[in-house]
C-alpha cells in the first residue's frame, strides 16, 4: 500500500522576498529624492552654509571668548537664511528642472529626426511621404490649400526596390 505525505512548503524564498522589498524601497527613495524638491533642498543647504561661513567669520573677529554666543548667532543666521530663501530656491529649482526637461526633449526630437532622415535616404516610400508632408506644410504656411494627390517626382536613385 502506498501513502502520500504532503508537507507544506513555501512557494517563495524568504531571501528573495527581502531582496524584492529592498528594491521597491530603493526605487521609492530614488523617486522621492529626484525632482525639484531635492534640488531646492540642495540649493537651500548651499545658501545656508554660505551664510554660516560669513556669519562665523564676522563673529570670530568680534569676540574670541564667547563661543556659545557665536554658535547661537551662527544658527540663528542659518535658519534666517533658510526661511528667507526657501521660495526663491524652490522657484529656481523648478526653472532649472523645466529648462533641463526642454533641453532633453529638443535633443530627443533632433535624434528622432536624424533617424527618420537616415531611413528616408534608404526607403523611397518614406522619402515620398516626407516630401508630401513638407509640401503640405509649405502650402499651409503660404496660405494656399495643399494640392491633393500630387506627389513630388523622385529620381531612380531615391526609389527603394520592393
Amino acid at each position: 500500500m502506498t501513502s502520500f505525505v504532503n508537507a507544506p512548503q513555501l512557494t517563495e524564498h524568504a531571501g528573495v522576498t527581502r531582496f524584492e522589498s529592498a528594491l521597491v524601497s530603493a526605487n521609492q527613495l530614488r523617486r522621492d529624492v529626484s525632482g525639484s524638491r531635492s534640488l531646492a533642498t540642495l540649493l537651500l543647504s548651499a545658501m545656508a552654509s554660505a551664510v554660516m561661513v560669513a556669519a562665523y567669520e564676522v563673529m570670530d573677529t568680534v569676540a574670541e571668548g564667547h563661543l556659545l554666543v557665536i554658535w547661537t548667532g551662527l544658527w540663528v543666521a542659518a535658519f534666517a537664511a533658510l526661511a528667507l530663501s526657501a521660495g526663491t530656491a524652490r522657484r529656481l529649482a523648478t526653472r532649472a528642472r523645466l529648462a533641463l526637461d526642454a533641453w532633453s526633449l529638443s535633443i530627443a526630437r533632433s535624434r528622432a529626426d536624424e533617424r527618420l532622415w537616415a531611413i528616408a535616404k534608404t526607403d523611397g516610400r518614406v522619402m515620398a511621404e516626407l516630401q508630401v508632408a513638407m509640401q503640405r506644410d509649405d502650402s499651409l504656411m503660404s496660405g494656399r490649400s495643399a494640392p491633393r494627390g500630387k506627389k513630388l517626382r523622385m529620381g531612380a536613385h531615391d526609389r527603394a526596390e520592393p
